[in-house]
Formats: C-alpha cells, sequence, structure tokens
C-alpha cells in the first residue's frame, strides 16, 4: 500500500503537540486502520510512543543528518507499511538549523519536500482572537508550506473555542479540533523531555485516554481527508550506517535505550542480529557476539546499581579485550572511570576509558554535530564522515589520556575539537550516530 500522510506541527515545544499525536494514532490504530508515525529531526523518545500507540515502528524522519536518499528511503517505506502517515514535528514547525536548502532538519523541509499539508496545533491559553494572526502568519510565512487545518488546544470554555475558532475559520482555515485543559492528560517528563514509553506502568490504559480524547474534540474524518499522498522511491540506503558487526551485543533495559529505530531496523535488514542482554539485570554481553554496543539513555539514574553489577562489569571487560565495543552519550559514560549522580554521589564505572562525568554539576549541551571518525571503529572505518547528535546534561569533570575518536563540528561546520575516546577495542562519543555524513 501507499500511504496518504500529513505534518503535525506547532509554533513551539509544549503546545501539546505530542498528546495530539499519539492521541489521533492509536484512535485511528483502534478503528483498524494501518497508521504510522514519524518524528521529524532527532527525537529518540517520540517513536517509541508512535511505535506503542501503533503497533508499527516508529521511525526519525531527518532533513539534516540524513542524505536525501536515505531520508526518501525511509519515508518510502513508511508509506508502504501503512495507509497514514502522521508525522511530528519537533520543537516549533520552521525550527531548525541554517543551511544548504531543504536540510535544515525542520519538519517545514519534509512538508515542502513531499508536498505534505500542516495540521496546526495551537496552545491557545491565555488568548482568543489573538490565535488568529499566529494561524495567519504560519499560513503565510511560506507559501511552500500548507497549513491545511487548525487544532485549538488547552481551551478554557465553550465561548473561548467559539472567540478563537471563529476568528481563524474567518481566514479560510478550517478548525478541525478544539481540546480543553485537562492536566491529567499530559505526558511526565523527566530532563531529556518525556519519560519513555516503556516506563509507563500503565501505557496503553494512558494511550487509550488520549484516544478518547482525540475521538471528542477532534473530526478525524476531516484529518484523515486532509492527507496528501506520500513519496515512493526505489531504496538507497547507501547513506545509512552498516551494522557494527555481524552479531551485535546490544545493551538495552532502563539504563540503555536510546537506539534510532531505523538503526536497528537497517541491521537487521542487512542481515545483522541483535542480541539483546540487560546490564542492570547484571548480565554481560553474550560471548558469541562480535561487537557490543551501549547506547546512550539514563545510567545517572541507575548509577549505583551499573557499579554493582559485577557480572555486567566483568563480562563486558573481558569482552573488551577482544573484540569492539562502543558507547554513545550514556554508553559513553558508563565506559569512564567514575560517574557522579544526580545526589553527588560518585560511582565507580567500568574504567575501559579514563574520562569521569558528573550529573550533579549538570550543563545543558544540545545540538547537530558532523565527526570525521580518526580510527577505526563501529561507526566506520577512519575517515568516514557521521552526522548525529548530542543531547545531555552531564559534562566531562576528567578529560582522561586516551586517543580521540572523532573531529567534531556543530551542525553549520564551525569545528569544535577533537572529542571522544578510543583504547583498544574499546570507543565512545557523547554524540548519538543518525547517518553517514
Amino acid at each position: 500500500m501507499t500511504a496518504r500522510g500529513i505534518i503535525i506541527g506547532a509554533p513551539r515545544s509544549g503546545s501539546g503537540k505530542t498528546s495530539v499525536t499519539i492521541g489521533i494514532l492509536r484512535a485511528l490504530s483502534r478503528r483498524g486502520i494501518a497508521v504510522r508515525g514519524a518524528k521529524s529531526g532527532p527525537d529518540y523518545i517520540d517513536p517509541g510512543f508512535h511505535a506503542a500507540a501503533t503497533g508499527l515502528p516508529g521511525v526519525n524522519l531527518d532533513s539534516w543528518a540524513m542524505a536525501p536518499a536515505l531520508l526518501n528511503s525511509l519515508a518510502s517505506d513508511a508509506a508502504r507499511e501503512a495507509e497514514l502517515v502522521f508525522v511530528e514535528s519537533a520543537m516549533g514547525l520552521f525550527d531548525g538549523i541554517p543551511g544548504e536548502p531543504g536540510r535544515s532538519g525542520s519538519a517545514a523541509d519534509l512538508a515542502r519536500l513531499y508536498g505534505l499539508p500542516v495540521l496546526l496545533v495551537l496552545d491557545v491559553s491565555g488568548q482568543s482572537q489573538t490565535a488568529a494572526a499566529v494561524a495567519k502568519g504560519f499560513a503565510a510565512y511560506d507559501p511552500e508550506v500548507r497549513i491545511a487545518g487548525v487544532v485549538l488546544n488547552r481551551l478554557g470554555s465553550e465561548r473561548h473555542r467559539r472567540l478563537a475558532g471563529d476568528a481563524i475559520e474567518a481566514l479560510g482555515l478550517p478548525v478541525v479540533g478544539a481540546i480543553l485543559r485537562d492536566p491529567t492528560l499530559n505526558l511526565p517528563e523527566r530532563h531529556l523531555g518525556l519519560v519513555q514509553a516503556e516506563e509507563h506502568a500503565d501505557l496503553m490504559a494512558h494511550l487509550d485516554r488520549l484516544a478518547d480524547m482525540v475521538e471528542r474534540s477532534l473530526d478525524l474524518d476531516r484529518i484523515m481527508a486532509l492527507a496528501a499522498p506520500m513519496p515512493s522511491a526505489a531504496a538507497d540506503f547507501s547513506g545509512a550506517l552498516p551494522p557494527p558487526g555481524q552479531r551485535i551485543a546490544l545493551a538495552q533495559d532502563a539504563a540503555f535505550t536510546f537506539l534510532y529505530p531505523h538503526l536497528a531496523a537497517h541491521w537487521r535488514n542487512a542481515g545483522a542480529e541483535i542480541v539483546p542482554f540487560s546490564p542492570l539485570a547484571d548480565e554481560a554481553p553474550r560471548e558469541d557476539c562480535d561487537v557490543c554496543w551501549l547506547p546512550g539513555g539514563y545510567p545517572e539514574l541507575h548509577a549505583a546499581k551499573l557499579a554493582a553489577a559485577g557480572n555486567f562489569r566483568a563480562g563486558l571487560k573481558k569482552f573488551a579485550e577482544t573484540k569492539p565495543v562502543h558507547g554513545e552519550c550514556g554508553g559513553f559514560m558508563v565506559l569512564g572511570e567514575a560517574l557522579e549522580d544526580a545526589d553527588g554521589e560518585t560511582r565507580e564505572m567500568l574504567g575501559l576509558l579514563g574520562h569521569s562525568t558528573s550529573f550533579a554539576r549538570r550543563k545543558m549541551n544540545l545540538g547537530y554535530r558532523r565527526a570525521k571518525l580518526l580510527a577505526d571503529c563501529p561507526l566506520g572505518p577512519a575517515g568516514t564522515v557521521v552526522r548525529g547528535h548530542e543531547f545531555h546534561y552531564a559534562q566531562m569533570t576528567a578529560p582522561g589520556n586516551d586517543e580521540k575518536l572523532a573531529e567534531l563540528a556543530d551542525g553549520q561546520g564551525n569545528a569544535l575539537g577533537a572529542f571522544g575516546g578510543r583504547r583498544g577495542h574499546v570507543t565512545g562519543t557523547f554524540f548519538h550516530a543518525i547517518a553517514k555524513g
């Protein structure tokens, strides 16, 4: 099948587009419609909610980090597996980084590239008719980005709905939903964004509450009618990161969670086997694997348990004597000598690299990264350029004396110096790799 698609955008983060997206996905899935969620940009949490709501894998569509052929292939794959695709914008609809046309990382890039209409979610709390001025600005800002409908969020009353909705519809923009304020529908958050889907004890009950809200508050038939055909492209995954090995030991539990869905999917499609293990359950990577990958996550919330996981520690150290081990962000922190948690307690980590990190002394690091590898590693051979993203509050408190892994630049090409670490078979970096650069 070839799906129709629509982008769900907003003026800013916090407007409620995630709850609206998840509610729509779950409501349509309950109707028996094959619906799939996608996320613009590098967010690695929301695709988990999309997958839970639909039963189909989430996917990132990142116009900055992914070469056009890879981006088109992932979008086309999503379209083949669904009747409808809802692409949730990161941040505001037009928010991205300056650079070459069409590669800002914004959801607006996807709207232009694929001709997808936009469903605009407006948080109208604290305003009424002024919402029409905001909507008009979005409609006029870029003629290649079509605002097809508006959802009013966080309304206080029926009168509030009439004042804001009538003013917007007078512009010729259809209002296809109106949601009353309800704090019980908010998804819980922590320092890196939403608490992840798999951490909710009553996840499906919450998704169904969001779906019930959507059924009450949105005209789903009108919204589905707004969607436009998704693109169809020949498969070209030459820009994807290849599997780091034939059998990949992947740390996977509440401390290690941030692996982009498209990476795991491509590795499996390329014939690799992913073998999960849980450091928090004191499991070590299986000896018959040929590479170990420690993804990002929340090791700072589980530092004491990781420090006490003797079998995990001994097993990974033995594995690293002969086989590659790579850590990203949280995984990189665990590969170091020590980690200071939020309470100021310093815990011994694996010591396979020489740095130490602290979550108690927080400083946000956020942005796209372009890395040129200085040595062969699970990300690729020396000289490979990799695009990725960095988002963490932990900071380095001791750099160690290891060789650096990569020369790093930000998303606009400004040099940041040499970063990451490598020692023997072990490598790590704070940035999450997304695709070849």
